[in-house]
C-alpha cells in the first residue's frame, strides 16, 4: 500500500466537492498506486445526527425533520451522479441505512434518554451513509471500489465517545484485510470502530483523521493525504486573519502544537501513529486540486520566518492556585493534578512561579465550576489553616500559541511577542514556555483575540510592512486633500517605509462608513456618498472600539469644539489620535494634563503638529529640544497666517480698511475678520506651546491687547465693521506712520516669556528676526539655553489646506516608527 487518502466531511458535502473527490481517487487510480481512502460524513450530517438525538431523548419529534434532510441531501447526491436505471439499487441501500437510523432515534425516544453507547451508534450513521454513496458512484464508473466498514478491524476499548485503540489487534486485523482485498480500491468509513462484543464505539470529533493514521501507519505507507477544505496548513486561521497563508512543510512536533491550540485542519491524535512510524502527513485541499498543500515530516524544511504559526483556542478559564503555604511544600502539584487526571479535566496550559507561591492552570470554560468544586473539597483542609488562600477562576479568556522550531535559534521572540502586544494595548493574563522553545503561549482577555492574532501574525511574517489602520473623520479642506496625498505616495510608504495605511472608516457631518476590510482611498469620498450611514459620531467611534483593530489611529481633521471629548475614550481603547484641532490642547489644563497622561499609559500616542504652524516643524523641534536637555527662556511668534499677511502688506499710504478687504478677498480671512483680529487663534496657539514646555497656564493667563477700536469691535454686521474701520483709519495710518519713521515695522506677536503670555501689535526694528516676513509666513523664535545670543527660528507658511493636510499626513506616517 502506496498512500491513504482521507476526505472531510466538506470535501463530501456537496455535489461540486464530491466532483473533486471522484476526480483525486480516479487520477490515483490510473497511475496504478495502489491506495485507500477514508471518509468522513457529509459536511453538518454528524452535528444533526447528535441534535437528532436529543431531541429524540426528549420525547420530542423535531429530530425527523432532520433525518429527513439528511436523506434528501444523499438522494440529490446519487441522482446527480448515477444514471437513472441504475439509481434504485443505491437509493435503496440508502434508504436501508436511514429507515435503521430512524428505529435507532425511536428506541431513543421511546427510553427518552441516550447513553454514550448509543450515541456512538447513532453517529456512525454519518460514514456509512457518506462512504455507501461514493462507493456506488465509482462502481458505477467501472473503478473496483469496496465499501469497508472499519468495525471490522478498528478495535477499540470501552470507553464510548472517545475510544482508545487496541493496536495489537487492530493491526493484525488490517494487515490480513489489505491483503485479502490487494486489487481493490477500499472505502473505509472513518470516525468509528467496535469494542471486543462488536458494539460500535468511535474515535473523537476529528476521528477520520485518526482512522486514516491507524491504517497508514499499520501498513507502513509512504504518506497519508489529508484532504480538506483549505490549501493545507495555515500560519494562522484565515477566518480570524485575512493574510495567513499556507506553511508548505512543517514539523511533527511543530504540527502536534499547533493541533492541540486549535489548528482544526487535523487533530493532534491522528499524528501520533504517523509519527511513531515516520510517515509523512500531506493536507491538500479538495477545492484546489493543484495546490502542493502542506507536508507534516519528521523534520520540517527550511523556514524563512522565526516562527511557523500561530493558533489559538478561543474561550477557556483560568483557575489560579495561590497562598504562602505552598512555598516550598513539597506534592502540591502533585496533589492538584492527580485530583483533575481523577476527574478526568484536560489541562490546556499550565503557569507556575519560581515562588511557588501560585499555580494556574487553563481549562474548558464548561468545566470551571466543576473544577471550583473540586478543589474546594480536595484543598479544604488547606484552605481552613490559610496555606492557600482561595481557588480564584477567570473567565473570557483565550490563549495563542506562537509555534516554531526556529524558535531555538533565534533571542528575543519573547521580548518581540510581548512588546507588539503590550503596544496594541493587550494585557497578558498568564503565559508559559517550554524549555526547547518550540512554543510560547500567552493567555489573554477574548475581545483581544482577533486583534492579537492579527499584529502577532503581522509582526512575524510581514515585519517588512506594517499596516496602520485610519479612521478619518472630516472631509472638508484637510481631509480631502490627505486622502490625495496618502493615494499619491501608498508605493512610496509600502517601499521605502514598510507602511501601509489601511483606511477602515470615514465620516464627516453628514455620513459615515467604516468597512474593516478597507476603503480604497481614491475612492473614499463616493463611496462614503453612495454608502454612508447617517452620521452618529458616537456609534461612529463605539464602532471604531469594537473593532479593536491593531495599530489604530484617528485623525481628527474637524474644527468641531466637542469632538475632543471622544479622545480620552479612544485613547483608554487603545487607539492614537492626530488633529490639527487646537480645542483638546488649549481647554481646561486638566484635562489636558489627564488626555496626554492616559496616552502615555495606554502607549498610545497623540500627535498634533499642526495645532501650531500647520506643516512648520513646531512641536517636534520643541519636545526635541526639551528632550535633549535644553530649556526654554523665551517664546516669539507670529502664530496667525490671517495676521501675517495683513501687517506685511499694511504699509503708509495704503489704509487697513484696504488691506483687510484684500486679505478677506483672498480667504485668509474667517467671514467675519474680528475673529482673527481678536487673536484668540494666536492665544490657543501660545497656550499650547507653553504647556508642552511644562507650564500649567490656562486661557485666562493670556494677556490680549486689542488691534482695533471698541466701536470696530461692536459693530453689529460685518459692514458696519468696515464702515467703523474707516471712520478710524487716522488710528492705524498714525500707528503705521510712528513706526515707518523709526524705520519699524509692525507684527502682530504672541510672546512667552517668564511664565507670562502677552499677544498684541509690536513695533520692531531691522535686528528682530520678524523684520523680514513674506506673505501670510508664520514665525517662531525659541530662545533657550543653547540658543540664547541667536534664537532657534522657524519659518514659513502657516496655513492652507495643502500645508496642513501634510503636517498630518507626516504624523500618521511617524506612527510607524512608535506602534507595533
Amino acid at each position: 500500500m502506496e498512500k491513504i487518502l482521507k476526505f472531510g466531511g466538506t470535501s463530501c458535502g456537496s455535489v461540486e466537492s464530491i466532483q473533486s473527490v471522484l476526480s483525486v481517487i480516479e487520477s490515483n487510480w490510473k497511475s496504478s498506486k495502489q491506495f485507500a481512502v477514508v471518509f468522513s460524513a457529509m459536511s453538518g450530517v454528524t452535528n444533526s445526527l447528535l441534535e437528532a438525538g436529543k431531541w429524540a431523548s426528549q420525547g420530542k419529534e423535531p429530530y425527523l425533520p432532520l433525518i429527513e434532510t439528511i436523506e434528501t441531501r444523499h438522494f440529490e447526491v446519487i441522482k446527480h451522479f448515477i444514471p437513472l436505471k441504475g439509481q434504485s439499487q443505491v437509493i435503496a441501500h440508502i434508504r436501508t441505512l436511514v429507515n435503521e437510523l430512524r428505529d435507532v432515534l425511536k428506541g431513543i425516544a421511546l427510553v427518552k434518554e441516550i447513553s454514550p453507547k448509543t450515541s456512538d451508534l447513532l453517529v456512525s450513521f454519518g460514514e456509512r451513509l457518506s462512504t455507501s454513496l461514493i462507493t456506488a458512484i465509482l462502481k458505477e464508473k467501472g473503478l473496483p471500489a469496496l465499501f469497508v466498514d472499519a468495525r471490522q478491524f478498528i478495535k477499540t476499548n470501552d470507553t464510548f465517545g472517545k475510544s482508545e485503540v487496541d493496536f495489537v489487534q487492530t493491526n493484525a486485523l488490517i494487515h490480513t484485510f489489505f491483503e485479502q482485498h490487494a486489487q481493490e480500491i477500499c472505502l473505509i468509513t472513518g470516525f468509528i470502530g467496535s469494542n471486543a462484543q462488536g458494539e460500535t464505539t468511535t474515535l473523537g470529533r476529528g476521528g477520520s483523521d485518526y482512522t486514516a493514521s491507524v491504517i497508514g501507519a499499520a501498513l507502513d505507507v509512504k504518506e497519508i493525504e489529508i484532504w480538506t477544505d483549505v490549501d493545507g496548513m495555515m500560519t494562522a486561521d484565515p477566518r480570524k486573519v485575512s493574510n495567513a497563508f499556507t506553511i508548505p512543510s512543517i514539523s511533527y512536533a511543530e504540527a502536534m502544537e499547533l493541533t492541540h491550540f486549535g489548528a482544526k485542519v487535523i487533530y493532534p491524535p491522528s499524528l501520533q501513529p504517523a509519527f511513531a512510524k515516520n510517515i509523512p502527513i500531506r493536507v491538500l485541499n479538495t477545492f484546489n486540486l493543484n495546490f502542493k498543500g502542506t507536508v507534516v515530516s519528521k523534520e520540517q524544511k527550511p523556514n524563512p520566518y522565526i516562527i511557523t504559526g500561530i493558533s489559538s483556542i478561543d474561550s477557556l478559564a483560568l483557575v489560579n492556585l495561590q497562598g504562602s503555604g505552598m512555598i516550598g511544600v513539597a506534592g502540591v502539584s502533585a496533589k492538584l493534578f492527580t485530583v483533575l487526571a481523577r476527574e478526568k479535566i484536560s489541562v490546556i496550559l499550565i503557569s507556575q512561579a519560581s515562588s511557588e507561591h501560585s499555580i494556574c492552570f487553563a481549562i474548558e470554560p464548561q468545566n470551571a465550576i466543576r473544577v471550583s468544586e473540586i478543589l474546594e473539597v480536595e484543598f479544604a483542609q488547606e484552605m481552613a489553616i490559610g496555606d492557600i488562600e482561595g481557588i480564584d477562576i477567570q473567565s473570557n479568556l483565550s490563549v495563542i500559541a506562537v509555534v516554531g522550531e526556529g524558535m531555538r535559534k533565534h533571542t528575543g521572540v519573547s521580548g518581540k511577542l510581548f512588546s507588539v502586544l503590550g503596544k496594541n494595548g493587550i494585557n497578558i493574563v498568564a503565559t508559559a514556555q517550554g524549555s526547547s522553545e518550540l512554543n510560547i503561549s500567552v493567555v489573554i482577555e477574548q475581545k483581544d483575540l482577533s486583534k492579537a492574532l492579527n499584529v502577532i501574525h503581522e509582526t512575524f511574517f510581514f515585519s517588512k510592512l506594517k499596516t496602520l489602520h485610519l479612521f478619518l473623520v472630516g472631509t472638508g479642506l484637510i481631509g480631502k486633500t490627505l486622502l490625495d496625498q496618502l493615494a499619491g505616495q501608498e508605493r512610496y510608504l509600502a517601499k521605502y517605509r514598510g507602511l501601509k495605511v489601511k483606511l477602515v472608516g470615514i465620516a464627516n457631518s453628514r455620513q459615515q462608513l467604516i468597512q474593516e476590510k478597507g476603503i480604497d482611498v481614491k475612492t473614499a469620498l463616493g463611496q462614503l456618498a453612495q454608502h454612508g450611514k447617517s452620521q452618529d459620531l458616537p456609534a461612529f467611534i463605539e464602532k471604531i472600539k469594537a473593532l479593536n483593530l491593531p495599530n489604530s489611529i484617528f485623525a481628527d481633521c474637524t474644527a468641531d469644539k466637542q469632538i475632543y471629548s471622544h479622545y480620552l475614550g479612544l485613547f483608554k481603547s487603545n487607539i492614537s489620535v492626530v488633529t490639527p484641532n487646537k480645542v483638546a490642547n488649549s481647554g481646561p489644563y486638566p484635562l489636558y494634563a489627564e488626555l496626554h497622561q492616559t496616552a502615555l499609559e495606554k502607549g498610545v500616542k497623540f500627535l498634533y503638529e499642526t495645532n501650531v504652524g500647520a506643516g512648520l516643524p513646531v512641536i517636534n523641534t520643541l519636545q526635541g529640544l526639551i528632550a535633549s536637555g535644553d530649556r526654554f527662556e523665551k517664546i516669539e511668534g507670529i502664530l496667525s497666517g490671517t495676521l501675517s499677511f495683513i501687517f506685511n502688506q499694511f504699509k503708509p499710504g495704503r489704509s487697513f480698511a484696504e488691506v483687510l478687504r484684500e486679505a478677506k478677498a483672498k480667504g485668509y480671512t474667517e467671514p467675519d475678520p474680528r475673529e482673527d483680529l481678536s487673536g484668540m487663534d494666536v492665544a490657543r496657539k501660545i497656550l499650547i506651546l507653553s504647556r508642552e514646555i511644562g507650564l500649567k497656564l490656562e486661557f485666562s493667563d493670556i494677556t490680549i491687547e486689542k488691534i482695533i477700536p471698541p466701536a470696530c469691535e461692536q459693530a453689529a454686521t460685518v459692514d458696519d465693521f468696515f464702515l467703523e474701520l474707516e471712520k478710524a483709519n487716522d488710528y492705524f495710518e498714525k500707528m503705521v506712520a510712528s513706526a515707518s519713521e523709526r524705520g519699524h515695522v509692525l507684527r502682530y506677536i504672541a510672546a512667552l516669556e517668564n511664565q507670562k503670555i502677552t499677544i498684541g501689535l509690536r513695533e520692531i526694528d531691522a535686528q528682530h528676526p520678524f523684520y523680514q516676513m513674506d506673505g501670510a509666513d508664520n514665525v517662531i523664535a525659541f530662545t533657550t539655553k543653547r540658543y540664547h545670543d541667536r534664537p532657534l527660528v522657524i519659518k514659513g507658511p502657516g496655513a492652507g489646506a495643502e500645508v496642513t493636510a501634510s503636517g498630518v499626513f507626516a504624523d500618521i506616517v511617524s506612527m510607524g516608527s512608535y506602534l507595533a
